[in-house]
């Protein structure tokens, strides 16, 4: 088994169930593990994932406003487990660097993880 990370991606996105976060949006930080089924030493990008590919995945879901971080992130393991058959689990993290919580200081975030 082999393990891709992608990990710190920053993106400035409208998340949020308050009106606040949907007109001035937040700043997230998404880290995905991708475990890999492979057989033997890998030499080419096609006995793996391409994790460009996966990037490309949770860049545009991460543009498309959603309420719930939780739904969020389900739907971003859901869809990068359909990339290639050889995918055993997705995990993803997203977490919401300045949630919208008065006096708060740290991150707030959700964690799902997907297993074929």
């Amino acid at each position: 088994m082999l393990t891709i990370h992608l990990h710190k991606l920053l993106f400035h996105s409208f998340h949020g169930y308050y009106e606040e976060e949907q007109i001035l949006g937040n700043d997230f930080e998404v880290n995905a593990d991708i475990v890999v089924d492979t057989i033997g030493q890998v030499t080419s990008l096609r006995q793996t994932v391409d994790y460009v590919t996966v990037y490309d995945i949770i860049k545009q879901r991460m543009f498309q406003a959603t309420p719930l971080l939780e739904t969020v992130a389900q739907e971003l393991a859901q869809a990068i487990q359909t990339v290639d058959e050889r995918i055993r689990s997705v995990s993803i993290t997203i977490n919401k660097l300045s949630p919208p919580v008065e006096n708060f200081q740290g991150i707030v975030g959700v964690s799902y993880k997907t297993s074929a």
